[in-house]
């Protein structure tokens, strides 16, 4: 098999950079080691749009921020997934914080951030009623959003596949062989060769070892996993925006914020010992985001917690001469190797990176094309990418419309969130289809209500079963051997 370009990573930068290469006349492969799009650090983290004053000035981070964040609006609309500009503040407590506040105020503005604003507290408690009584002030910034990451990147990758990019999930690369007298790279993988003119290593956790492989550029990634918890939708008036606490060198710190989806959700921790597939959440882990959360808003109901998960993001650092972690590196690594021609290294994409990532893709173009790589528009492009209307949003005579088109619009599969049957039967043949239960729960909500899907799950299963043609037996939770069923009893 060859390609013009394989791109190592189908998270939210490797299906942003797939997408926007993909209006070009090229052959494009994108891989994955996960049996599905959206598993790695773009599944789990805070789904916030960053409004761009964190970043120090001058930084490729800046830049990216900034421009990534004012892409998403159109982005949003054109594939099909929720995007909200709800704001953001980042609250000073102490005369001390105050002065944080008021640098990131003149970062932002050197950054370009459009409206920031320092609000005093009888203002900042008129817009946020359940922020604590002790805050001072805060920096407010309009153009921060909220996204669900995995709708947005599910999205994101099904656009590219419409428009003809290759995507090969559950495929793990071993080894990289140089260019060849062609000028084709080989990837070694676990299902089968795959040629290519340029490598795009977004492979996040593991961009250091694609690197390796390579024989490119060292850098080590040394994992910082943050624990979160997710409260109950009634809960929903808590925040409007996201709330912010002054940020520390462990990153911006714990934030109280709204999800798309109308939840809350509280966190992250940030340890830094973590190993890169070490994911579990701790009582002390849960302990810490919710003292350091109750200082934003105090007694946080934790009776209305549904659920608690933890990511891992991607901090770089320069390789000391024991291959561990030196000095930390505080930007993206975003560059076409020096010495491995046509390798480009899209790597330490950390916080803000979601909110960069439709930028980067336009930044990797751009070197791309220095590289000489001819890009030439492709006429079939299409921007649009529909997806699976969502019952419980539409308005009533919509909602009749709906099921007189398709009467499992009428089955409500999941109680606590209003997922219909004909919601689930959609994700599991959309272009990128869902496999297992993980997946019809990333594109569609179901089992992410009160019960945790202690009601649908059995229906659920049922519905896989017979729409992919398997017995219910081989279905699986995320993949692999997370076997639901173990055989038949009656």
């Amino acid at each position: 098999m060859k390609y013009d370009i394989a791109i190592i990573g189908a998270g939210i930068s490797g299906s942003c950079i797939a997408r926007y290469l993909s209006q070009f006349k090229l052959s494009i492969c994108m891989i994955d080691k996960e049996s599905d799009v959206s598993c790695g650090t773009s599944k789990a983290n805070s789904g916030i749009i960053h409004a761009g004053y964190d970043p120090e000035p001058n930084s490729l981070m800046a830049k990216l921020n900034v421009r990534g964040n004012e892409l998403y609006s159109s982005l949003s609309k054109e594939v099909h997934f929720t995007f909200k500009r709800t704001g953001s503040h980042v609250i000073a407590f102490t005369e001390e914080e105050k002065k944080v506040v008021q640098d990131l105020f003149e970062r932002g503005k050197k950054n370009g951030v459009k409206d920031l604003r320092i609000v005093n507290a009888e203002e900042l408690r008129s817009m946020e009623s359940s922020v604590s009584p002790d805050a001072l002030c805060s920096l407010y910034a309009p153009s921060a959003g909220i996204i669900s990451p995995y709708e947005a990147v599910w999205a994101i990758a099904e656009s590219a596949v419409i428009n003809g990019v290759k995507l090969f999930l559950e495929t793990e690369v071993y080894s990289i062989s140089p260019r060849d007298e062609q000028g084709y790279f080989s990837l070694h993988t676990s299902q089968s060769d795959i040629r290519s003119r340029y490598i795009i290593n977004a492979a996040g956790l593991y961009a250091d070892a694609v690197n390796a492989m390579a024989g490119a550029r060292q850098f080590c990634i040394q994992p910082r996993k943050g624990e979160y918890s997710l409260l109950d939708t009634k809960c929903c008036s808590l925040a409007k925006s996201v709330l912010f606490q002054t940020p520390t060198d462990a990153g911006k710190g714990v934030l109280v914020t709204p999800t798309v989806d109308y939840n809350i959700l509280i966190g992250p921790s940030a340890d830094e010992k973590s190993e890169k597939d070490f994911n579990a959440t701790t009582r002390s882990g849960q302990e810490y985001i919710f003292e350091k959360a109750e200082k934003t808003i105090p007694d946080l109901p934790r009776r209305s917690i549904i659920n608690s998960f933890s990511g891992s993001r991607a901090i770089a650092y320069e390789c000391g001469e024991d291959g561990k972690p030196g000095k930390k590196i505080n930007d993206f690594i975003i560059e076409e190797d020096e010495s491995i021609k046509g390798f480009i290294t899209v790597g330490g994409i950390t916080s803000p990176g979601l909110a960069s990532a439709p930028a980067i893709a336009e930044y990797v173009s751009s070197l791309l094309e220095k590289t000489g790589l001819e890009m030439r528009l492709n006429p079939d492009y299409n921007p649009v990418r529909k997806g699976i209307e969502v019952f419980k949003d539409a308005p009533p005579q919509r909602k009749e419309e709906l099921i007189e088109e398709n009467p499992l619009y009428g089955r409500i599969i999941c109680r606590c969130e209003m997922i219909t049957e004909a919601e689930i039967v959609q994700s599991v043949h959309s272009i990128i289809g869902a496999k297992d239960l993980d997946g019809v729960k990333r594109r569609t909500r179901a089992q992410m209500g009160r019960c945790q899907g202690g009601f649908c799950l059995p229906r659920i299963t049922e519905i896989i079963s017979r729409e992919k043609n398997i017995p219910m037996i081989s279905v699986t939770k995320n993949g692999r051997s997370s076997f639901i069923l173990h055989s038949k009893t009656r």
